[in-house]
């Protein structure tokens, strides 16, 4: 008797078990059932533990509790050691370094309408591969460019369920939107994170050039929303190239004199009329200026710092490839050094190096701006003819720290160029450092480890025949990239499906 009132009190505690487990293994949103499919690694909460963890307090050693799609809780190792719960998985990297992922302002992924260049899917991949965790996509060199909301709409589609990171998108400020507050109203209303613009003609046709009254207007509406304007600085003068046979197209140095440093002089000048109105007080008072991808580390720069100094709310950018390479070292006839505005001299170089480690240039982008091999002109070898664009994505992280380390560049800094900055220019308050309530996004890297980047290295952009890199000796191994939680890539695999998030403005 008493045995069968046992079995019957049993029962529905029986019952409620079996329901839980038919729920939790039969749902379509289980974790078992989606997240192994979205991360490599089949946990949602865990505990990443190294030596090395990049804070913004500074380097610990100690380790971050992960849950969800959220950072609970970091710690040093001490503490670590007293809080350490032994059912929670744990992932030790040891030495490596863990550190917030890389949010890249600066891409072209050229999706949709040119995915032959790159395309949602490969670019993404080589992000993660790279340790980007974030990029914001450019409005030009897809078709077509996204410059409405309904272009934006595109783009939006085409990304969807196709990207392996998350990804936010710019908008373009063309003549047609420009001088119409209620366009550009309304493309920003649909997401966009801030606008673009081109002070020279961008390549791109449904792309046009903008003029200082243009960037005026567009400054006014960019206030509301408190989103900045990036701009490509660079105005048409008279080159320094004279007729005459000794101007050799296959010569670097022939290209380097087309464009040269009073371009981007010029446009900074002229655009910095307008900066004084994003002061505290001024009509523009909100929005934000963003210079991409500097050259030239001489007077443009010091107009930057000047504008700075004066309140402006102006920001600068340069790239990797600006760090890496110098004209005097580009080979005749090798376009795949080719960009613009173009690698100048070593001495330019340097100074760049200067105001990065100075603080005067405030982070760095990729500018990933790829293409058609045979657009590259590679065996014609016509500087002047060629399609501009460094081919990079996947390598920022590593050419950064192998350029960096003869200048004494540390970890903190890596993450204040290409984590912390960038989510505060791009507006993505969740991201961008190591702290509770973040999202996890992270990468774990080894900076003492070298490779040859060669034909043999596993390369996931679409056309790495193009990339200037290609031969060079790097340090700074990616191991592992998280993206809000999910284990992204790890050890040349990545998750089999691509569940990025859209990154768009409220």
């Amino acid at each position: 008797m008493e045995r069968t009132l046992l079995q019957w009190r049993l029962l529905p505690l029986l019952a409620l078990i079996v329901a839980l487990l038919s729920i939790f293994f039969a749902s379509p949103r289980s974790f078992q059932e989606t997240n192994k499919r979205c991360s490599l690694l089949p946990h949602d909460h865990y505990w990443i533990s190294s030596k090395r963890i990049v804070t913004p307090d500074g380097l610990i050693s100690g380790s971050v509790e992960v849950d969800g799609e959220i950072i609970v809780s970091v710690v040093n190792e001490v503490d670590w050691h007293k809080s350490q719960r032994s059912r929670v998985k744990v992932i030790d990297y040891g030495e490596a370094v863990l550190m917030p992922g890389l949010i890249d302002v600066h891409a072209h992924l050229d999706d949709p309408g040119r995915s032959e260049w790159e395309g949602f899917p490969s670019g993404t991949k080589a992000a993660a591969a790279g340790g980007i965790t974030t990029l914001v996509d450019m409005p030009l060199n897809s078709c077509p460019s996204t410059v409405s909301p309904e272009t934006l709409k595109l783009k939006i589609e085409a990304a969807k369920n196709r990207i392996h990171v998350d990804v936010g998108f710019w908008g373009g400020l063309v003549p047609d939107n420009a001088l119409n507050s209620s366009a550009l109203e309304s493309l920003l209303d649909a997401g966009v994170l801030g606008l673009k613009s081109f002070m020279c003609p961008s390549g791109i046709n449904d792309f046009p050039m903008t003029n200082i009254t243009h960037i005026k207007e567009g400054l006014s509406v960019l206030a509301k929303y408190k989103r900045p304007l990036l701009v490509h600085a660079e105005i048409e003068k008279e080159s320094e190239i004279e007729d005459g046979s000794e101007n050799d197209p296959r010569s670097y140095l022939t290209y380097l004199k087309t464009r040269p440093t009073s371009w981007e002089e010029g446009a900074i000048r002229n655009l910095l009329s307008v900066t004084e109105n994003t002061r505290i007080g001024g009509s523009a008072e909100g929005a934000h200026v963003h210079i991409v991808h500097l050259s030239d580390a001489s007077s443009s720069l010091d107009l930057i710092k000047e504008a700075k100094g004066k309140g402006d709310s102006v920001t600068v950018e340069t790239c990797p490839h600006y760090l890496a390479f110098s004209a005097e070292e580009i080979p005749e006839g090798d376009t795949r050094f080719k960009c613009s505005p173009p690698i100048r001299d070593a001495a330019n170089r340097e100074k760049l190096w200067e105001a990065m480690m100075k603080g005067d240039i405030d982070m760095l982008s990729s500018d990933h701006s790829p293409t058609k091999p045979e657009l590259k002109l590679l065996t014609d070898g016509n500087f002047l003819k060629a399609w501009g664009g460094i081919s990079s994505l996947q390598f920022v992280l590593p050419v950064t720290w192998s350029c960096g380390k003869k200048y004494g560049v540390t970890l903190e800094q890596v993450a204040s160029w290409w984590s912390d900055r960038p989510s505060k220019l791009a507006g993505l308050d969740s991201k961008g450092a190591i702290t509770v309530g973040k999202q996890a996004d992270l990468v774990v890297w080894e900076p003492e480890a070298e490779f040859e980047l060669d034909e043999e290295h596993p390369i996931h952009f679409k056309h790495p025949s193009i990339s200037a890199y290609l031969g060079r000796r790097l340090s700074g191994k990616v191991v592992s990239t998280f993206v809000r939680g999910n284990m992204v890539f790890r050890e040349g695999k990545h998750a089999s499906d691509a569940c990025g998030s859209l990154q768009l403005a409220a």
